[in-house]
């Protein structure tokens, strides 16, 4: 059976102060991401209080007729343009949606109901189901009567509500971005690298970084990357020791500090897992890897290269004090410039909801 798919991405937005559809998550946009997933079932519709936004994603958009009455709105008018009978609808503002979610509500679609919601133990969840057409005139009724909850519309039609706790799927798939903490939550942590050839100033970069995250209260963690062997466990100490006696890890604590050295290849996922799991982080800074899939700043200092050794794809942007905007695909600041630098990387993970 073939569905057709909507977006619902109106909406004031008040508590966030800004589209929350236009939010950004690993550099793609929450619409753009919505859209993707759908779009295994068939070209989303996006509905929209007004003309100017979507227009550039080439999809089609629907736009409301009755203003600030809430998604029941932008539900009538995905129904109406739809060209199946049945149309998953969710919100712009669950970046979680996935198609696997989909194709499950479409498993228990039959002639016995007009809707399809997921619930949990707290919530019923319209804005992420399976609607009929059969359902327009009972949606054109609440409008009319001045009635815009959608329990009300959901109360006045056959609704088979699916119980999440009894699926796969984690409660997540069905989460509503809706305030700046819930998305500050989203977005973190970050892991970006600081990438660059050997002396060309990483380290101290980084520590800049670190005290600008420091001063606005994120967390910060820090790997580095050596590319040659390096020594923890000095001799003379009980934990040279114990490596030398055939330990294959070795530990230490005390009070205020731990640390654990351990003789194997670790793949840098693995480590961002455990500093992850060993003190709670905002950002995670790797030194290095600059051939790394991570999202990057290369440092690029004339002293010692005045080329770019990273991937463009990859680059946050370029700190150097030889290389011009004109030279690179992404924003080049000066290597002092850390003021611009720290913007960036916040605007680039989404720390800034810029107007």
């Amino acid at each position: 059976m073939n569905i057709s798919t909507g977006i619902l991405a109106g909406g004031k937005s008040t508590r966030m102060g800004k589209n929350k559809a236009l939010l950004t998550i690993n550099e793609q946009r929450f619409i753009d991401k919505i859209a993707d997933e759908l779009g295994s079932f068939s070209r989303p519709i996006i509905s929209a209080a007004e003309k100017g936004t979507y227009e550039d994603m080439g999809l089609s958009v629907v736009y409301d007729e009755h203003r600030d009455i809430g998604p029941l709105e932008g539900i009538y008018q995905l129904l109406n343009a739809a060209q199946e009978e049945y149309v998953f609808i969710c919100a712009a503002d669950m970046p979680f949606i996935t198609k696997e979610l989909v194709a499950y509500i479409q498993e228990f679609v039959c002639s016995d109901y007009d809707c399809y919601v997921l619930m949990d133990e707290e919530h019923i969840h319209p804005l992420c189901g399976i609607y009929s057409k059969r359902m327009l005139d009972q949606v054109r009724a609440c409008i009319e009567s001045g009635n815009y909850r959608l329990m009300k519309l959901l109360n006045s039609v056959r609704t088979k509500y699916i119980k999440l706790e009894y699926t796969a799927f984690d409660k997540k798939v069905v989460k509503n971005i809706n305030t700046r903490a819930e998305y500050q939550e989203l977005v973190q942590p970050v892991v970006f690298c600081v990438s660059g050839i050997k002396d060309s100033g990483k380290t101290g970069l980084i520590i800049k970084l670190i005290n600008e995250f420091i001063r606005e209260k994120y967390v910060v963690s820090v790997i580095k990357h050596d590319g040659h062997d390096y020594v923890m466990d000095y001799e003379g100490t009980d934990t040279f020791r114990f490596r030398s006696a055939g330990a294959g890890l070795s530990a230490i604590f005390s009070p205020a500090q731990f640390s654990i050295n351990c003789q194997r290849e670790i793949a840098v996922a693995e480590l961002i897992a455990l500093v992850e799991k060993s003190q709670k982080s905002d950002i995670i800074i790797i030194e290095g890897m600059k051939h790394a899939p991570y999202p990057k700043i290369e440092v690029v200092r004339g002293a010692v290269s005045d080329t770019s050794v990273c991937s463009p794809e990859s680059l946050i942007c370029i700190a150097t004090d030889c290389l011009s905007q004109n030279a690179a695909k992404c924003p080049v600041y000066g290597i002092d410039d850390i003021e611009g630098i720290f913007l960036c990387v916040k605007k680039y993970f989404g720390f800034v909801l810029e107007a």
